[in-house]
């Protein structure tokens, strides 16, 4: 894996990578320091069990966030596949449209990619059935990972701590008896089955991974909220969920829209596309020789028309890269995926503008080699943007939120009652 395909991976914010990244490399162990960091204020005791607990949490949070929902949707095909059905057929395709649906694919299809036309009839003919299992799946993908994480996790968790807790107050009363300590200093350490319309599914079938992960955060905030300890603890894990919701899934996109608009009018280039594409050899002596064949319009007839007639265009290939088409080994679009046309005409227009601009340049090569620094260059900054706001500002925000509410840097759930 070149340094290119991997910058390319985490600049992609539709996808997982970011957030493993984000997550596992950078936010994590920059939490729990500061959280040792700032419960050391109160002290170290404090410190010791609000550490432990972070470390718990965040590992185990991260490792059941980021497999939990993939893990149980192999688990959700297989239960799919054992009833004779193909979990690949999108459940999109239900609803039919001028150039793709279940019924127009078959009969467009039916001799070009007859195992695949055999998938899609199959579903068409147990419509519901399919519906069913699909929604099933997608229930569990979200509500297992929901219950494990904003639940038992937090509980299980918090159970330790009371068990620890209380073990060391034994240890102290066996201390005091041997050693008679002072009041004051024992009353120091004392104070501190659905029915889905076609609406939903339709809905449901637009979800991505990343997508899933967002919704599942946001039953992971409504769980630790509603297993906190007390009052003030809550408060705190709504501030940091919700912070960390808007970090994660919402301020990457736009912080790429910004850096991407900013180098497009500092230095006049495009670079709103994969740097895979940009570094890409046959690409750039395509554009030299004036040979990129592209559609003839953006109208969905001529999208359609194109990339079931030119499987091996380079715009197709890119296409296919960026996960907006699919094609089976023989060379024909995989009439089980539906193609978003919105993200297939968004993709023309930047592929086209890109051209363009390399076309008018005074060297090809140089632009195209510029335009890929300048996007590898985007996405790096992103990462180191948007990890630093989750992985430092959110986290002393957080404590200085919690000091605003309850008068102390400590974390509120470990509080003595």
């Amino acid at each position: 894996m070149t340094i290119t395909s991997i910058i390319s991976a985490i600049g992609n914010n539709s996808s997982v990578y970011p957030l493993i990244l984000r997550d596992c490399g950078i936010e994590v162990p920059s939490k729990i320091y500061i959280t040792r960091k700032e419960n050391l204020k109160e002290s170290k005791q404090k410190a010791n069990d609000a550490t432990r607990e972070k470390f718990i949490d965040e590992y185990a949070t991260s490792a059941v966030w980021l497999g939990g929902i993939p893990l149980t949707e192999k688990i959700g095909d297989k239960f799919i596949s054992k009833k004779g059905f193909n979990p690949l057929v999108s459940i999109k395709l239900y609803k039919e449209e001028e150039f793709q649906g279940l019924e127009y694919n078959i009969k467009k299809f039916k001799n070009l990619a007859p195992e695949a036309v055999k998938d899609l009839e199959k579903v068409l003919a147990n419509k519901t059935a399919y519906q069913k299992m699909t929604a099933n799946k997608f229930i569990a993908a979200i509500s297992i990972p929901i219950l494990l994480m904003g639940y038992i996790l937090p509980k299980s968790n918090f159970a330790l701590t009371r068990m620890i807790k209380s073990k060391r107050r034994e240890e102290e009363k066996v201390t005091q008896k041997l050693t008679r300590p002072s009041i004051e200093s024992f009353t120091s350490r004392q104070k501190q089955n659905i029915s889905f319309g076609s609406n939903i599914m339709s809905t449901i079938a637009n979800f991505k991974t990343v997508d899933k992960m967002a919704l599942t955060d946001g039953g992971l905030t409504v769980g630790r909220v509603g297993t906190s300890r007390n009052k003030d603890e809550a408060y705190v894990n709504a501030f940091r969920m919700l912070g960390s919701m808007f970090l994660n899934f919402v301020a990457p996109k736009y912080i790429a829209k910004i850096l991407d608009s900013t180098a497009n009018k500092l230095f006049k280039i495009n670079v709103n596309l994969d740097p895979l594409i940009m570094e890409n050899e046959e690409f750039i002596d395509a554009i030299k020789n004036n040979k990129i064949n592209l559609p003839k319009s953006s109208a969905a007839k001529d999208l359609f028309e194109f990339i079931d007639s030119n499987p091996k265009s380079l715009f197709c290939k890119f296409a296919q890269q960026s996960e907006i088409i699919t094609y089976l080994e023989n060379g024909i679009r995989d009439p089980r995926k539906y193609i978003d046309i919105k993200k297939l005409t968004a993709f023309k227009k930047e592929f086209e503008t890109f051209i363009e601009s390399a076309k008018n340049s005074k060297s090809i090569y140089n632009f195209t080699r510029k335009a890929k620094f300048i996007k590898c260059g985007n996405i790096i900054a992103n990462i180191a943007i948007s990890s630093s706001l989750l992985a430092i500002v959110l986290p002393k925000l957080q404590y200085s939120f919690n000091k605003l509410v309850t008068g102390s840097y400590s974390d509120p759930g470990l509080r003595d009652k």
